[in-house]
Protein backbone atom coordinates (compact mmCIF):
# COMPACT_ATOMS: atom_id res chain seq x y z
CA UNK A 1 0.00 0.00 0.00
CA UNK A 2 1.03 3.76 -0.71
CA UNK A 3 -0.15 6.60 0.44
CA UNK A 4 0.97 9.79 -1.61
CA UNK A 5 -0.06 13.69 -1.96
CA UNK A 6 0.65 14.33 -5.08
CA UNK A 7 0.12 12.06 -8.77
CA UNK A 8 0.60 12.81 -12.42
CA UNK A 9 -3.61 13.50 -12.24
CA UNK A 10 -4.20 17.18 -12.74
CA UNK A 11 -5.48 18.19 -9.30
CA UNK A 12 -6.44 21.43 -7.03
CA UNK A 13 -3.58 21.78 -4.91
CA UNK A 14 -5.97 23.23 -2.55
CA UNK A 15 -8.65 20.74 -1.85
CA UNK A 16 -7.59 17.90 -3.31
CA UNK A 17 -6.43 14.59 -1.37
CA UNK A 18 -4.84 11.90 -3.40
CA UNK A 19 -4.01 8.47 -2.34
CA UNK A 20 -2.31 5.99 -4.52
CA UNK A 21 -3.50 1.86 -3.73
CA UNK A 22 -2.39 -0.97 -4.61
CA UNK A 23 -5.90 -2.48 -4.08
CA UNK A 24 -8.91 -1.88 -2.76
CA UNK A 25 -8.15 -3.78 0.49
CA UNK A 26 -5.87 -1.09 1.71
CA UNK A 27 -8.59 0.95 2.95
CA UNK A 28 -9.84 -1.23 4.96
CA UNK A 29 -8.82 -3.11 7.99
CA UNK A 30 -6.79 -6.58 7.70
CA UNK A 31 -8.30 -7.92 10.33
CA UNK A 32 -12.00 -7.76 9.10
CA UNK A 33 -12.87 -9.99 6.94
CA UNK A 34 -16.60 -8.89 6.18
CA UNK A 35 -17.64 -7.36 2.99
CA UNK A 36 -16.37 -4.37 1.99
CA UNK A 37 -20.58 -2.51 3.28
CA UNK A 38 -19.75 -3.58 6.73
CA UNK A 39 -15.71 -3.67 6.91
CA UNK A 40 -13.70 -1.09 9.34
CA UNK A 41 -11.36 0.98 8.09
CA UNK A 42 -7.55 0.72 8.39
CA UNK A 43 -6.40 3.11 10.81
CA UNK A 44 -3.33 3.78 8.71
CA UNK A 45 -5.53 4.87 5.94
CA UNK A 46 -7.65 7.30 8.05
CA UNK A 47 -4.47 8.53 9.21
CA UNK A 48 -2.97 9.72 6.19
CA UNK A 49 -6.05 10.97 5.23
CA UNK A 50 -6.70 13.39 7.96
CA UNK A 51 -2.88 14.49 7.51
CA UNK A 52 -3.50 14.76 3.81
CA UNK A 53 -6.78 17.00 4.90
CA UNK A 54 -5.19 18.85 7.68
CA UNK A 55 -3.84 21.79 5.34
CA UNK A 56 -7.03 21.54 3.31
CA UNK A 57 -9.87 24.49 2.61
CA UNK A 58 -12.92 23.60 4.44
CA UNK A 59 -14.95 23.98 1.47
CA UNK A 60 -15.08 21.01 -0.99
CA UNK A 61 -12.34 18.14 -0.31
CA UNK A 62 -11.99 15.77 -3.06
CA UNK A 63 -10.58 12.50 -2.14
CA UNK A 64 -9.40 10.75 -5.26
CA UNK A 65 -8.28 7.05 -5.26
CA UNK A 66 -5.37 5.75 -7.90
CA UNK A 67 -5.78 1.74 -8.48
CA UNK A 68 -4.29 -0.29 -10.84
CA UNK A 69 -6.37 0.22 -14.01
CA UNK A 70 -6.31 -3.66 -14.42
CA UNK A 71 -8.04 -4.28 -10.57
CA UNK A 72 -10.32 -1.34 -10.79
CA UNK A 73 -14.44 -2.86 -9.98
CA UNK A 74 -17.00 -0.24 -10.58
CA UNK A 75 -19.64 -1.57 -7.90
CA UNK A 76 -16.95 -2.16 -5.47
CA UNK A 77 -15.99 1.51 -6.08
CA UNK A 78 -19.84 2.24 -5.13
CA UNK A 79 -20.04 0.17 -2.22
CA UNK A 80 -16.52 1.67 -1.12
CA UNK A 81 -17.31 4.84 -1.46
CA UNK A 82 -21.01 4.03 0.17
CA UNK A 83 -18.97 2.74 2.89
CA UNK A 84 -16.52 6.07 3.30
CA UNK A 85 -19.55 8.39 3.20
CA UNK A 86 -21.14 6.52 5.98
CA UNK A 87 -18.13 6.99 8.23
CA UNK A 88 -17.61 9.79 7.91
CA UNK A 89 -20.94 10.82 8.75
CA UNK A 90 -21.24 8.75 11.59
CA UNK A 91 -18.33 10.36 13.11
CA UNK A 92 -18.58 13.70 12.26
CA UNK A 93 -21.92 12.57 13.99
CA UNK A 94 -20.61 10.90 17.28
CA UNK A 95 -17.85 13.82 17.98
CA UNK A 96 -20.40 16.55 17.47
CA UNK A 97 -22.20 15.15 20.11
CA UNK A 98 -19.63 14.08 22.10
CA UNK A 99 -18.51 17.87 22.15
CA UNK A 100 -21.97 19.24 23.04
CA UNK A 101 -22.23 16.46 25.99
CA UNK A 102 -18.69 17.61 27.50
CA UNK A 103 -20.19 21.44 27.66
CA UNK A 104 -23.06 20.55 28.65
CA UNK A 105 -21.45 18.72 31.66
CA UNK A 106 -19.58 21.15 32.25
CA UNK A 107 -21.99 23.89 32.48
CA UNK A 108 -24.07 21.69 35.19
CA UNK A 109 -20.38 21.32 36.84
CA UNK A 110 -20.49 25.06 36.79
CA UNK A 111 -23.77 25.69 38.06
CA UNK A 112 -23.50 23.39 40.85
CA UNK A 113 -20.71 24.91 42.01
CA UNK A 114 -22.31 28.42 42.03
CA UNK A 115 -24.92 26.79 44.01
CA UNK A 116 -22.65 25.64 47.00
CA UNK A 117 -21.08 28.87 46.85
CA UNK A 118 -24.44 29.90 47.27
CA UNK A 119 -24.99 27.53 49.97
CA UNK A 120 -22.11 28.38 51.71
CA UNK A 121 -22.33 32.19 51.82
CA UNK A 122 -26.10 31.46 53.40
CA UNK A 123 -24.23 29.11 56.00
CA UNK A 124 -21.48 32.37 56.56
CA UNK A 125 -24.13 34.74 56.82
CA UNK A 126 -26.09 33.06 59.22
CA UNK A 127 -23.12 33.30 62.03
CA UNK A 128 -21.75 29.70 61.03
CA UNK A 129 -19.09 30.37 63.99
CA UNK A 130 -21.83 29.79 66.67
CA UNK A 131 -22.85 26.58 65.23
CA UNK A 132 -20.89 23.42 64.62
CA UNK A 133 -23.22 22.12 61.65
CA UNK A 134 -22.69 25.29 59.56
CA UNK A 135 -19.24 25.91 60.37
CA UNK A 136 -19.10 22.48 58.86
CA UNK A 137 -21.20 22.94 55.86
CA UNK A 138 -19.17 26.06 54.68
CA UNK A 139 -15.90 23.81 55.05
CA UNK A 140 -17.56 21.24 52.93
CA UNK A 141 -18.93 23.63 50.52
CA UNK A 142 -16.56 26.08 49.82
CA UNK A 143 -13.74 23.62 47.78
CA UNK A 144 -16.50 21.41 46.71
CA UNK A 145 -17.97 24.75 45.22
CA UNK A 146 -14.33 26.41 43.20
CA UNK A 147 -13.71 22.31 42.19
CA UNK A 148 -16.85 22.11 40.35
CA UNK A 149 -16.47 25.59 38.98
CA UNK A 150 -12.98 25.13 37.32
CA UNK A 151 -13.61 21.36 36.13
CA UNK A 152 -16.43 22.73 34.83
CA UNK A 153 -14.89 25.42 33.10
CA UNK A 154 -12.01 23.55 31.90
CA UNK A 155 -14.62 21.26 30.48
CA UNK A 156 -16.36 24.09 28.80
CA UNK A 157 -13.14 25.75 27.37
CA UNK A 158 -10.28 22.80 26.93
CA UNK A 159 -12.18 19.93 27.07
CA UNK A 160 -14.78 20.54 24.30
CA UNK A 161 -11.85 22.01 22.35
CA UNK A 162 -9.68 18.99 21.85
CA UNK A 163 -11.79 17.48 19.77
CA UNK A 164 -11.73 20.12 17.59
CA UNK A 165 -8.98 18.85 15.20
CA UNK A 166 -11.03 15.53 14.73
CA UNK A 167 -14.25 17.31 14.33
CA UNK A 168 -12.65 19.54 11.70
CA UNK A 169 -11.43 16.83 9.85
CA UNK A 170 -14.81 15.03 9.60
CA UNK A 171 -16.68 17.67 9.05
CA UNK A 172 -14.31 18.15 5.71
CA UNK A 173 -14.83 14.56 4.82
CA UNK A 174 -18.98 14.26 5.79
CA UNK A 175 -20.13 15.61 2.48
CA UNK A 176 -17.76 13.53 1.45
CA UNK A 177 -19.99 11.03 -0.97
CA UNK A 178 -19.84 13.21 -3.98
CA UNK A 179 -16.15 13.92 -3.89
CA UNK A 180 -14.61 10.77 -3.71
CA UNK A 181 -13.49 8.98 -6.82
CA UNK A 182 -11.70 6.51 -7.98
CA UNK A 183 -9.00 7.05 -10.98
CA UNK A 184 -6.37 4.67 -12.75
CA UNK A 185 -2.35 4.68 -12.58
Amino acid sequence: MAFLNHSPVEQDETSDIVLRLDRYGDIFSDFDVRPYSKRALSVDFLEEVKRAAHDKDDGKTELILLMPEKQRNEHEELVIKERLAEHFKKHHSLLLNEKHRVKKVGAEMVALGVLCLLAATVALFKNSSQNFLLSFLVVLLEPAAWFLLWEGMDQIVFASRNANAELDFYHKMSGAHDHISFKSY
